[in-house]
């Protein structure tokens, strides 16, 4: 994939991060895309691109562990339940 296309999808996808419905859903998958979509190769933002065209509410329920993901997500939701990318003010 050329470089412009790969740069569209990220476009793309992080408004689809950053524009679920609500804003604790806005925050957490968007704040994991903008602290780890640099590093992703073209199989991981596909992963990335099939999990948000899941359910907000399972998408959360699966960061959160109240409800166990699909095995083909568990690297990102690995990566999302460490929490790690969410500033809080202290």
């Amino acid at each position: 994939m050329e470089t412009a296309q790969v740069d569209e999808l990220l476009r793309a996808l992080k408004y689809r991060a950053w524009h679920r419905g609500t804003r604790e859903a806005d925050m957490m998958i968007g704040g994991f895309f903008d602290a780890h979509h640099a590093s992703w190769d073209a199989d991981r933002r596909a992963l990335f691109a099939a999990l948000l065209a899941e359910t907000d509410v399972d998408i959360m329920a699966w960061a959160i562990g109240a409800q166990e993901a699909p095995a083909i997500y568990t690297p990102l939701i690995g990566a999302m339940r460490a929490l790690d990318y969410i500033k809080v003010a202290k």
